[in-house]
């Protein structure tokens, strides 16, 4: 029962997110991105041994239909991957300060393996590559922090494996400083705070 009335409660929510303007601040559905920015060290050397994940065409951006059952899904992966992943720091799993992304292999990682993990599963269950954007922040206490946003035709949400819940970006009170681009993965773009008024560029 109280899933059912959170998940009620989230979906209103999301219905009265969707009606803001997209200027209006801070509840602004959809990040701003700006230029291409510099791509993550994490992400290059994930793409050395993962090649298959990056050697992707450029494709038009697709956004993913926000219903009752993708919000359901969404939150279905999000809470799997959370529960299965056990917390380690980069130093202590892979012994090297360098940042190293990947998936889960032995059921261990920080936060961009998580973040890995959540996209492919979506993937896997047929949503585009286009919505699922590795994301870079920083979080409440100023730490680099690595999140999925996916893009929906309601704004922008954020899969978080320090939160269970699946929340618009407006709301995680993190500084967002990087993501994917919809069209390629290997480029990366700055994300304008809430409220910026530039073009919604993807």
């Amino acid at each position: 029962m109280a899933r059912r009335i959170a998940m009620a409660a989230l979906a209103a929510a999301m219905v009265a997110f969707a009606t803001t303007p997209q200027a209006a601040s801070p509840a602004t559905p959809f990040a701003f991105v700006g230029e291409e920015v510099a791509v993550p060290y994490g992400w290059v050397d994930f793409c050395t041994r993962q090649p298959q994940e990056c050697s992707q065409p450029a494709l038009p951006p697709r956004d993913v239909n926000l219903d009752r059952s993708t919000l359901r899904m969404l939150e279905q992966v999000n809470r799997a991957v959370n529960a299965a992943i056990s917390p380690v720091s980069n130093l202590d799993h892979w012994g090297t300060i360098l940042d190293h992304w990947d998936y889960p292999v032995d059921g261990k990682g920080d936060c961009k393996i998580y973040a890995l993990q959540k996209r492919r599963l979506l993937m896997e269950r047929g949503f585009p590559r286009q919505a699922l954007l590795m994301t870079i922040v920083r979080d409440h206490e100023g730490q680099g922090h690595a999140i999925l946003t996916v893009r929906t035709s309601r704004g922008d949400f954020i899969l978080d494996n320090l939160n269970e819940s699946i929340r618009p970006w407006t709301a995680t009170g993190y500084r967002f400083i990087k993501r994917q681009s919809q069209q390629d993965p290997n480029v990366w773009l700055s994300v304008e705070p809430p409220g910026a008024q530039k073009s919604a560029a993807r």
